[in-house]
């Protein structure tokens, strides 16, 4: 939830560089753009998106292994694949999203 709610104008939003009102979002507040008496838009922040930890992924294939009363097996092309996937990746730069 914002800690600061900024209500404006469409006409003010309109005149307003983007910049400034996402540099108002960036620093924790909500913009309410408002027609009249009606808000017909909100800037927020987005909510952080939560991966999947590989020990969480790991619990739960050995949980459905124990439903199932075996262990699954990998395709060997699936496998191939998925080992060309995770050995080509590139760490993400982050210093940007901050």
């Amino acid at each position: 939830m914002a800690k600061h709610v900024i209500h404006i104008s469409e006409k003010e939003a309109a005149a307003t560089d983007v910049a400034t009102l996402l540099a108002h979002v960036r620093a924790g507040a909500e913009v309410v753009i408002e027609n009249g008496e009606r808000a017909f838009a909100v800037l927020h922040a987005a909510e952080p998106v939560r991966g999947r930890a590989i020990s969480e992924s790991i619990a739960l294939a050995e949980a459905h292994a124990k439903e199932l009363g075996y262990e699954p097996t990998l395709d060997a092309e699936f496998a191939a694949d998925l080992a060309g996937i995770i050995n080509s990746r590139k760490p993400r730069n982050v210093s940007t999203w901050e």
